[in-house]
């Protein structure tokens, strides 16, 4: 069997510099595919022109569109046997068209391959470190017998694509356009495969506003409804059993942690926060603008003020030295970090250890209640759930970085459940209008 020809398409919307480093890596590519497709989706800041400086083939779509539009706007120009389709924002391994050409000519082919983000994203701030180490580990963890597409790095037979109508064009912004598209080739008994080695570096840079907008409404909530369509809820990738339990723990522990709020008015909160203020250290100081931005220096500032104030109302005085020696400690490496410095080092030691310390024995201030222990017994079960992941990060970025990263995945467990609520109630009534409406047609 002939090795297919491969299209790359990629689809942009004011790509910036990291799509110009999407076409570097294109070019730099061992094995060249049979063509670039760049379809320029409006942009404003050069884009397009940047994209026929590399050599790219370049289509434009009609003003806005959206990437489900610009992709198969893509696909219907191309004249390879193979669709590789890649984000305007991952850079392609070296070797990933000729990754691509093999995974079509081994013994029972599939008819659509995906990939994965590598281990090592481009952007060094903390959120956008753990988010895109997050989808990495998905996918590094998740069955080679796929049931769903993706475009971010995605390869799929142009007879198939064509054959299936392409990307659902509803989906005006970026959101679950491959994910749908996957689901209708899984039910149609068309197969997709997982290829851990087919890998694709991320140059996104996340802030916390924009990860919480991505995770709940261009994917959270849109999935919902997706599976109750189809009524199709597989067991792996972010919905694996262990992620639905998840869910449904993250609920379970916030509900205990109100009733405890309530029954001591605000009493228990001061230490819990002081815990989760130094468990995110390492957010602090590579959050939001990197070590030395001025956001991640006012969020500390606030965060550590705020808990001096909560303190000394509810007269817990012994827990303000250490949070105020703690924030000192923060303060200096944020100001003078210099990495690969052994002062740098050496700051960094002294606070995971003054931290650690400072934990045991705030600690102490916890209120003794069965309700704690029930609290205290869902968080374990929490993170034995999650220890693979956590291991993950902290063999990949250092233990600091994983413990900074738990508060953070906690929370997405709970908006997922949230995700989860409203696109089920958006179901409901979406079929409670339809049904009238299919009615009245008879």
């Amino acid at each position: 069997m002939s090795a297919p020809t491969v299209s790359v398409i990629v689809p942009v919307y004011n790509g910036g510099f990291g799509f110009e480093r999407c076409l570097e890596a294109l070019r730099a590519l061992t094995e060249p595919p049979h063509e670039i497709i760049v379809v320029d989706d409006g942009s404003t800041d050069g884009s397009r022109s940047a994209a026929g400086k590399f050599g790219a083939r370049v289509l434009a779509t009609k003003g806005r569109s959206g990437p489900a539009v610009a992709r198969n706007l893509g696909a219907k120009a191309a004249s390879g046997d193979v669709l590789f389709f890649i984000d305007a924002d991952v850079c392609v391994h070296p070797d990933s068209v000729e990754r691509v050409r093999s995974g079509f000519v081994v013994p029972d082919p599939p008819d659509a391959i995906i990939g994965s983000y590598d281990d090592d994203p481009g952007d060094r701030d903390f959120l956008s470190q753990y988010k895109n180490l997050m989808h990495c580990y998905v996918h590094q963890s998740a069955l080679e017998q796929a049931s769903t597409f993706w475009s971010g790095c995605g390869a799929i037979r142009r007879a198939t694509f064509l054959e299936f109508s392409g990307f659902d064009e509803t989906y005006a912004r970026p959101a679950i356009e491959d994910i749908e598209l996957g689901y209708r080739l899984f039910q149609a008994g068309r197969t997709l495969r997982l290829d851990k080695d087919l890998r694709v570096k991320h140059l996104k840079r996340w802030t916390f506003w924009k990860l919480v907008k991505t995770d709940v409404f261009d994917r959270g909530i849109p999935w919902t409804e997706l599976i109750l369509r189809d009524r199709n809820m597989p067991n792996d990738l972010n919905l694996q059993i262990s992620q639905r339990i998840s869910v449904a723990l993250a609920f379970l522990s916030v509900g205990v942690a109100l009733l405890m709020t309530l029954y001591w008015r605000g009493y228990f909160l001061t230490p819990i926060l002081a815990l989760l203020l130094f468990a995110m250290g390492r957010f602090w100081l590579d959050g939001d603008g990197g070590a030395k931005g001025p956001k991640a220096f006012f969020g500390m500032t606030a965060g550590f003020g705020f808990l001096v104030g909560l303190s000394w109302y509810h007269h817990m005085l012994g827990i303000i030295p250490p949070v105020v020696l703690g924030y000192v400690l923060l303060f200096l490496k944020h100001r003078y970090q210099i990495d690969g410095t052994k002062q740098a080092k050496l700051l960094s030691g002294l606070f995971l250890i003054y931290a650690a310390l400072a934990a045991l024995f705030i600690v102490t201030y916890l209120p003794t209640n069965a309700l704690l222990g029930g609290l205290l017994g869902i968080l374990f079960v929490l993170l034995v759930l999650n220890n693979q992941f956590y291991l993950f990060l902290a063999q990949r970025r250092g233990r600091a970085f994983a413990i900074a990263a738990i508060p953070f995945h906690l929370l997405y467990h709970f908006y997922n459940g949230i995700s989860f609520a409203a696109g089920l109630l958006r179901h409901v009534l979406r079929q409670a209008v339809r049904r009238p409406a299919a009615s009245a047609e008879k």
